[in-house]
């Protein structure tokens, strides 16, 4: 019953913030949501890290933010497969409902979020490493990559992907996954002395 009533009110809160759609937006937020636009930004995080911490702190740092990677995908698919959450753009009462759908459908269940989680996972991976850069604050960085992170963790409400639960969600546990592994980079780095 107490589960009933928070995936309505999800539902609903999903459904609001759905229908803030336009022509204008609509693209916007199909460009947040895709994938393989943003591999230019990660070689140019890639090589940030290299050039700002040195290649061994930089190659560890990188395998740190690819392991949170990994770690959020597989998490976030086994989850899924658990959890069994409809997706809203297969979920009847949300499409009746009037829910704006931007993307294809998806087989694949919606709880949480792997582009979330992914995206403030990479967000806190890679600017917790930057901070061992005592020359910069890398402010500007945090401002940009969160932003970032926030808005494609919103895209996936107004593709018709996920409920706001699961961008909550899969963002909350991509910031935690992100700084543990960048505490294990720093642990690795400290104890081989790079």
């Amino acid at each position: 019953m107490f589960w009933q009533e928070v995936h309505r009110i999800d539902q609903q809160l999903t459904l609001m913030i759905n229908s803030w759609d336009s022509v204008v937006t609509d693209r916007m937020w199909q460009f947040f949501s895709d994938i393989p636009v943003w591999i230019p930004m990660y070689v140019a995080i890639v090589v940030l890290l290299f050039v700002r911490l040195g290649w061994k702190k930089g190659l560890v740092a990188t395998l740190a933010a690819a392991a949170t990677f990994g770690f959020c995908d597989q998490s976030s698919n086994l989850i899924k497969d658990l959890v069994e959450r409809v997706r809203p753009l297969n979920d009847e009462f949300m499409l009746a409902s009037g829910l704006n759908v931007l993307e294809k459908g998806s087989r694949s269940f919606s709880f949480f979020s792997a582009h979330a989680a992914n995206a403030f996972g990479l967000a806190a991976c890679t600017f917790s490493c930057l901070r061992m850069d005592p020359r910069l604050k890398y402010r500007g960085y945090a401002a940009w990559m969160f932003t970032w992170a926030a808005l494609v963790a919103l895209s996936r409400i107004f593709v018709g992907k996920h409920y706001l639960g699961d961008v909550l969600a899969g963002s909350l546990i991509g910031a935690i996954a992100g700084l543990a592994f960048a505490m294990l980079a720093k642990t690795i780095i400290r104890k081989c002395r790079l």
